[in-house]
């Protein structure tokens, strides 16, 4: 049973999948998306889904500092119910308040270089929301 994790963005989609027991989140990949162009990634997500047998879905919910939703959450939304719709499976909104800017320090204290960081940066989220997730359930 895989769990996989996402952090949704308005360019990219960060994806961390779980070790089959549920404890760890490994970051798999980064799917491009293009708004505009109405590619949001959802084809590659399926094969994702379908590669690593995933039985449920972790979407990273921004909220706002307040406990409000801003426009990002609102598009994390509605990725989960497409998803859903999609799917058929279970997604679970969580709330990811401040995990890339935690993704960017480790990066950052780690020495990466900022080409590097902005190519992992969205895999590392997603790998701290679903990590989260999995923390919280055990």
């Amino acid at each position: 049973m895989r769990i996989m994790g996402l952090d949704v963005g308005s360019r990219t989609v960060g994806v961390a999948i779980s070790d089959e027991l549920g404890w760890t989140a490994q970051g798999i990949e980064t799917i491009q998306i293009n708004e505009d162009a109405k590619q949001f990634g959802y084809n590659r997500v399926t094969e994702l889904v379908k590669m690593y047998d995933v039985t449920k879905i972790v979407v990273g919910l921004p909220k706002n500092m307040n406990n409000t939703l801003g426009p990002r959450a609102e598009s994390s939304k509605k990725y989960a119910e497409i998803l859903v719709k999609r799917l058929e499976l279970p997604v679970v909104l969580w709330d990811e308040r401040l995990t890339t800017a935690a993704a960017e320090r480790t990066l950052l204290e780690a020495d990466v270089s900022r080409k590097k960081r902005k190519q992992v940066i969205d895999k590392l989220a997603a790998v701290m929301i679903l990590q989260s997730y999995l923390d919280a359930n055990k």
